[in-house]
């Protein structure tokens, strides 16, 4: 664990160039509108090592996987999220000399950035002037990026100062082939107001459509273009002015970015790119900054939680939110939460079933139902390709991809590919979860059990009938990937039924003879949720995580030396594969996800035998983790794994976050204040809490969006309730049921199990 930024409510600043941890450095500072976004890479340059990285949503690239072992079924290609065209490039030369913040020696250095307004701000001294720079991604226009830069002499001398601001398409992954270059120039223009290029993807062998991208950069402030350059890659506007004592010179860059994914051809993307700067020229940059600080002022208004008395735990839960609201809200269905976001080019940028897993019960409780149906309309807008998944493994219905940027499997890891199945089974429980929250049943009655019938007859399929008259499903890998090819883990097997009986129960209520759900199917599903087969263990009392688990060398981790930990960095995988350890949730994960279907003593039973096993190497893990701990009544355990999940990047917990932020699973810090620690539970149709406050914490707040209503929690040594706006409710506090108004809060006092 190495922090090298320091504690702040709401900022996450240092006052050290991390030359060695600059990776990490320019992870933690990444910023994004959820249409685009950039690691906290400096714009000027610096020859250290550096991931330099700017993604745009949607824009992505099909990679070659084909290799000599290559099977049928296999996916043709890996989908990967691309560098685009570095739009924030500069050279910043002083009195002919350009500063490298590498190699020259440079003073004062300090970085921030702000959660509160969605900044990044950092500056320095060099050679006796000051430099500040400061950036944002507008949430107000999405297709606006916006760097500026302060430059003052502070030793009274007069400096000559040379800007010169670039698009490049000079640009490349670091996980490509070969050093693939993925960008050719289209066009390049220089325009009055500033250059523009148009670079499209390379093309590709599997059909896939090519991305254009346009970026257009604009100007404000005190220096005014000296000339304009242009290269094979590269298009420059140059900026040349002189520093005299006492006078602040400001130099502020627009750049508009554009994608052929909301335009047919480059001719309207100019167009609009050439209106957008028309549209907003008149508008300083105090004008740009607030209409972009007044909707993240919104978004906190609703989603802040508050923590007394912890200022790690307030740092990380803000920080989570953040870059999570940084990457995904809803504005777009055609987008999805990449496991990294806009922060790396790890797990190639796509879509995984942490989504619907992880990311939904978050966005139904702090954002407006359309954003959570977005996610949903995704899922249903691909199902063709889910249904051409099942059919490349010769099987029925729809196989939703464990990796996917438009509904076909691209993920070209055959245990994972192929085996790690229950992702199909967190696609249906998202549809089911969205019903539940928010009561609403339109979705599900449409194109909702479009996408359950097909789920159902996937997992119809993939069953076999034993000997003895049980159905069961091999090859297999659950949510430990550190088991493959397993037979009949008990999640995978609980979560299959559960879809056949939930889209059975559905079709009940909700008739579609257009679906041709046949007597002979839904009597088929009947049987198969009659006589599955789950491993159990009566001696133990536990549910048996898959057939011969219990079979394995049972050492808890505690017996692992520190050395050997992690172990996906000092293991081989045949001895990680052998061994009992978890990397995450497997079997608790379906205690979570189906609550009230499990006693509170066979939960505390499968807690007790798990836990000690799970490595929790997994960025998903501790969060199910403190949910489970925090209703048995295990604080201590409960406040270890929020502790985890709250601070896993800002701490490099996993020694991984130079590649980019985890930021799927940062929805697992709010899951465990909110699930967690305040219980809070939405089974049936009904909004329970049971709260507990951590130890030396004084009081946490937060606020959620049920069914219509605004509604503020507030723990301390007592336990208040507001309905801020909307209906009375009745909700369960503590086992009891008691009327919420807005005339009357509910107050009770702390109890602790």
């Amino acid at each position: 664990m190495k922090r090298i930024m320091s504690l702040d409510p709401w900022l996450v600043k240092s006052d050290k160039l991390e030359k060695e941890n600059r990776r990490l450095q320019e992870s933690l500072t990444s910023l994004g509108n959820g249409y685009m976004g950039m690691r906290g890479n400096f714009a000027e340059s610096y020859s250290g090592d550096s991931l330099q990285g700017i993604y745009i949503g949607g824009v992505w690239y099909p990679d070659k996987t084909r290799v000599g072992w290559w099977k049928n079924g296999y996916p043709e290609y890996f989908g990967k999220v691309i560098n685009a065209i570095n739009f924030a490039k500069v050279h910043l030369i002083v009195d002919g000399h350009e500063i490298d913040l590498y190699q020259d020696e440079i003073e004062n250095f300090k970085i921030s950035l702000d959660m509160r307004k969605g900044t990044l701000s950092y500056s320095y001294s060099y050679q006796g002037i000051s430099i500040s720079a400061e950036r944002f991604f507008s949430l107000a226009q999405k297709e606006l990026a916006v760097f500026a830069f302060m430059f003052e002499s502070l030793d009274g001398q007069e400096h000559h100062v040379r800007i010169e601001s670039c698009i490049d398409a000079d640009v490349q992954n670091e996980d490509a082939n070969y050093d693939q270059h993925f960008w050719n120039v289209l066009a390049a223009e220089n325009e009055a107001e500033g250059s523009l290029m148009i670079a499209e993807t390379i093309p590709n062998d599997f059909g896939i459509e090519q991305f254009t991208v346009l970026a257009h950069q604009a100007y404000s402030g005190d220096f005014k273009i000296q000339n304009q350059q242009r290269t094979k890659t590269e298009v420059i506007d140059v900026f040349e002015d002189s520093l005299s004592a006492g006078k602040v010179k400001t130099f502020e860059r627009r750049v508009f970015v554009l994608t052929s994914r909301d335009y047919d051809d480059y001719e309207g993307l100019i167009k609009q790119s050439k209106q957008l700067i028309q549209k907003n020229q008149t508008k300083d940059y105090i004008s740009l900054y607030n209409a972009h600080a007044a909707l993240w002022a919104e978004r906190w208004e609703m989603s802040d939680i508050k923590i007394e008395g912890a200022e790690e735990a307030q740092q990380g839960i803000r920080f989570n939110l953040f870059q999570l609201f940084s990457t995904y809200y809803g504005e777009d269905e055609r987008l999805n939460i990449g496991p990294k976001g806009f922060t790396g080019e790890k797990y190639g940028g796509a879509t995984y079933w942490d989504t619907e897993a992880y990311a939904v019960p978050l966005y139904l409780s702090l954002a407006k139902p359309e954003v959570t149906k977005n996610l949903l309309k995704y899922r249903r807008n691909q199902l063709a390709g889910a249904e051409h998944n099942a059919r490349q493994q010769g099987l029925k219905g729809a196989l939703y991809p464990m990796v996917t940027f438009n509904g076909i499997e691209c993920h070209n890891e055959w245990e994972i590919t192929f085996e790690e199945i229950h992702r199909n089974g967190a696609i249906a429980y998202a549809i089911y979860n969205y019903t539940n929250y928010t009561g609403d049943e339109t979705y599900l009655a449409h194109e909702g059990l479009e996408v359950l019938v097909e789920i159902s007859r996937f997992w119809a399929d993939r069953v076999h009938l034993s000997r003895d008259g049980k159905y069961m499903i091999h090859g297999v890998t659950g949510p430990n990937e550190y088991e493959n090819n397993v037979n009949n883990n008990w999640y995978t097997n609980t979560l299959a039924t559960w879809v056949l009986e939930y889209t059975t129960e559905s079709l009940v209520r909700y008739p579609r003879p257009d679906l041709n759900v046949t007597a002979i199917e839904l009597a088929h599903w009947r049987d198969i949720i009659d006589r599955m087969y789950y491993p159990t263990d009566e001696t133990l009392g536990i549910f048996v995580q898959q057939d011969g688990f219990l079979d394995k060398d049972l050492k808890p981790v505690s017996e692992l030396k520190a050395s050997e930990l992690p172990l996906n960095q000092h293991w081989s995988w045949d001895k990680i594969l052998r061994s009992p350890y978890i990397k995450q949730a497997d079997v608790l994960q379906g205690l979570y996800f189906f609550n009230d279907r499990f006693s509170l003593e066979e939960k505390r039973r499968n807690f007790e035998f798990y836990e000690p096993l799970t490595v929790h190497e997994s960025s998903l893990s501790p969060s199910i983790h403190a949910i489970l701990a925090a209703e048995l009544g295990l604080k201590t355990k409960a406040i270890e794994m929020y502790e985890r999940t709250a601070r896993l990047d800002l701490d490099n917990y996993n020694n991984d976050t130079a590649d980019g932020l985890h930021i799927t699973s940062m929805t697992g810090s709010w899951l465990s204040i909110v699930h967690g620690f305040a219980q809070m539970k939405t089974g049936k149709g009904k909004l329970s809490f049971a709260p507990m406050l951590p130890d030396k914490w004084k009081s946490y707040d937060f606020r959620l969006n049920y069914r219509g209503r605004l509604i503020e929690v507030t723990v301390s040594d007592k336990v208040e309730i507001k309905l801020l706006s909307g209906e009375k409710i009745e909700l369960g506090l503590y086992g009891q049921s008691l009327p919420l108004s807005d005339d009357s809060a509910i107050s009770v006092t702390l109890m602790e199990k």
